[in-house]
């Protein structure tokens, strides 16, 4: 970015180096409002003569106040100050005894709210702790607390970003509405406000990154900003898009700079583009909503033609006889005969009652054999369920073993995680022990340092009070020298025989001697605040003193805690340790107890298994006989069916059903055989079972 130096001038830092110097405006008002004698004339005079060489500090000329004592020269113009009352103004008249006594015994809440910042006085004078009395400090002034405000509103601007509110009066007889422009751009100027707008627009106070930029503003010239991967070419090419003069902006390693009010024109282009799409958008929106109502619109023009030819039809064939009967014959074409569904269905229900009594008897008959069954298979789940429950009294002991185990290793694993925290904290508590050792040594080193430094500081008091007495002395003999010319000055007006030359150099001595005074009393009031100062710091060290040796003693009693602390967890953890002994004892009594569980768990798992075996080759053989069972049943129910679709036959038929019926029974006969040679095999099974449990 090229700048160009602007020249705003120097005339505001002079006039507040000529305020806040040492020997400025500041330091003088304060220095004669501590002086019992001195008057506004006094206070006048030390300005002229201290500053009155400055360029800035300028005779009087104003026309509003004739009275006025001097002038300075601000960088908006020239402002002329009186100086009357201004150390009755300065100093602080209101007794803080007094503005104590309004904060905590007035019952006027009003009263103590106009208080509330005020510091006051303690009522309780506090104790002396048998220390020498510190000497009073000189009065509070009003310049002296609104130096300390200033000071620290400065603090608080340098550390953020401030943003200023200006208020202007529009005139000056306070009538609403009038408007002075004249009165306005007076105090812009006085403000600041001018220059600091002066700075903005020379300036680029508007910056943007690159990547917010190209979001934002990529609609301008999205080809623009994708013809190149490097943002400077790519910015320069949407800029050069929309004539976008580069005076107006600059282009950094990561931001884009922008002119005061230069933004604003981006801006507005991008408004008025997406103004535009917004309307595309809703003119494509009412277009479909539109379109919509104009179909359905079209579909009822169309639909009441339709309903309208259909009508003059209608009206043109009603007195037609063949339209007549059509219409009073249309309802039954396609009707069925009620007469023959009503002979089909009569014949259907003879033929399915039928055969729903022939079902109704085989049904009969094959329930009272299932009945029997049924029967069986019960007695032989009563026995199975029994042989079962040998088993479990097994099952049950080697699960009370296994609790018994998981019970003795949970113990085992809760004693090594308490002994592994005692040992940690032990190692814990060792460290302290050692870091404090060193905190102690690091305290007496410091104690040693501080006891030093007091020792300097009294020497350094011993040799101010030295000067000071010295400064004292020489401050009586310029007193006394002061008197002699004095008189000497009298007499020389009382005679009026001496010369003209002799009186000049008699008052230009008087003049160097006071301004040596005036020297000397400020040198005398700077060593007094030095004075209080090394008081207050040698009570600060007192204190840190008394901080430091009180820290201390609470390290040693800490350090004896420790120590005490570690002698206890030291007999915890012996404890812990026999207690850890007799529990391995107990462990390996327990293990061994689990060792011969698990052994006779193994043998009652071999004969539980030997017994499964069995039981399931028992169960395969009553699953076929139950599938041998369930086939013969089939080809009865098959022979049934076949039975009953002979049962209108003639004889023949009848002969054939009755050698079915002996081949019935012949089946019957395998079908009992069946089921007792699986009843033998089964308790040969059962028998077997009984033998091995």
């Amino acid at each position: 970015i090229d700048w160009v130096m602007v020249d705003f001038g120097m005339d505001l830092a002079a006039a507040i180096i000529m305020f806040e110097k040492p020997m400025g405006i500041w330091a003088i008002l304060e220095e004669e409002s501590l002086f019992p004698k001195a008057t506004d004339k006094s206070f006048e005079e030390k300005l002229k003569a201290s500053l009155g060489k400055l360029p800035v500090f300028l005779k009087p000329a104003s026309k509003t106040d004739k009275n006025a004592h001097f002038g300075v020269s601000h960088y908006a113009g020239v402002v002329n100050y009186n100086v009357t009352s201004w150390l009755e103004k300065n100093k602080d008249p209101v007794n803080e005894t007094v503005v104590e006594l309004f904060k905590s015994t007035s019952t006027c809440q009003l009263l103590k709210h106009l208080w509330r910042d005020h510091p006051g006085q303690p009522t309780t004078a506090p104790k002396d702790d048998g220390k020498k009395k510190k000497k009073g400090g000189g009065g509070k002034t009003v310049s002296s607390v609104y130096l300390v405000s200033l000071s620290e509103l400065m603090t608080t601007l340098y550390s953020c970003e401030p943003h200023f509110v200006r208020c202007l009066v529009p005139n000056t007889h306070k009538k609403p509405g009038d408007v002075e422009p004249p009165l306005i751009m007076h105090q812009l100027t006085c403000n600041g406000v001018l220059e600091g707008i002066r700075i903005c627009m020379r300036g680029f106070p508007n910056r943007m990154p690159y990547a917010d930029f190209k979001m934002r503003y990529a609609c301008l010239g999205a080809a623009e900003i994708a013809s190149s991967s490097d943002n400077k070419t790519a910015v320069y090419a949407l800029m050069d898009k929309i004539a976008f003069d580069r005076e107006r902006y600059r282009l950094g390693h990561t931001l884009v700079f922008f002119r005061a009010g230069a933004l604003a024109g981006l801006e507005e282009g991008r408004d008025e583009l997406v103004i535009k799409w917004v309307r595309f958008i809703q003119g494509e929106v009412f277009k479909r909503v539109r379109s919509r109502v104009y179909e359905k619109k079209r579909d009822q023009r169309e639909l009441i033609k339709v309903a309208q030819r259909n009508f003059r039809k209608f009206l043109s064939m009603r007195d037609w006889g063949w339209f007549v009967i059509i219409q009073k014959t249309r309802g039954m074409i396609g009707m069925p005969n009620p007469e023959e569904e009503l002979r089909l269905l009569e014949e259907k229900a003879n033929a399915t009652y039928g055969e729903y009594k022939a079902a109704l008897d085989v049904t009969a008959d094959l329930e009272s054999q299932m009945g029997a069954l049924k029967d069986d298979i019960g007695a032989m789940s009563k026995q199975l369920s029994e042989e079962q429950g040998n088993v479990s009294v097994y099952t049950d002991r080697q699960a009370k073993a296994l609790t018994i185990k998981a019970e003795a290793e949970c113990e085992l694993s809760k004693q090594q995680a308490i002994l592994v925290s005692e040992e940690a904290s032990r190692v814990e508590l060792a460290g302290e022990v050692k870091a404090h050792a060193g905190s102690i040594g690091a305290v007496k080193k410091d104690i040693d340092d501080i006891e030093l430094t007091i020792t300097k500081v009294e020497q350094e008091k011993g040799n101010r009070d030295h000067t000071i007495k010295v400064l004292q002395d020489e401050v009586g003999e310029q007193d006394e020298v002061i008197n002699k010319l004095n008189k000497e000055k009298k007499h020389l007006s009382g005679t009026q025989a001496k010369s003209s030359e002799d009186l000049a150099s008699a008052e230009e001595k008087v003049a160097h001697l006071s301004q040596v005074k005036s020297q000397l009393e400020s040198t005398l009031d700077q060593l007094e605040g030095g004075l209080d100062k090394e008081k207050k710091s040698r009570a600060n060290l007192e204190k840190a003193k008394r901080k430091v040796e009180g820290d201390l003693k609470m390290a040693q009693d800490a350090v004896a805690d420790l120590e005490r602390a570690k002698r206890e967890v030291e007999g915890v953890i012996a404890n812990k340790e026999k207690n850890n002994q007799l529990l391995s004892a107990k462990l390996d009594d327990e293990q061994s107890l689990v060792a011969k569980a698990q052994k006779n768990i193994k043998e009652l798992q071999g004969r539980v298994e030997g017994a499964e075996e069995e039981l399931e080759a028992e169960r395969q053989a009553r699953a076929q006989a139950e599938r041998q069972r369930s086939d013969l049943a089939r080809e009865i129910d098959q022979l049934g069916e076949r039975l009953d679709e002979a049962g209108g036959a003639t004889v023949a038929q009848v002969e054939l059903n009755k050698k079915r019926e002996s081949e019935i029974v012949k089946l019957r006969k395998d079908v009992e055989e069946t089921n007792i040679s699986s009843e033998s095999v089964l308790s040969n099974m059962k028998r077997k079972q009984g033998d091995a449990v």
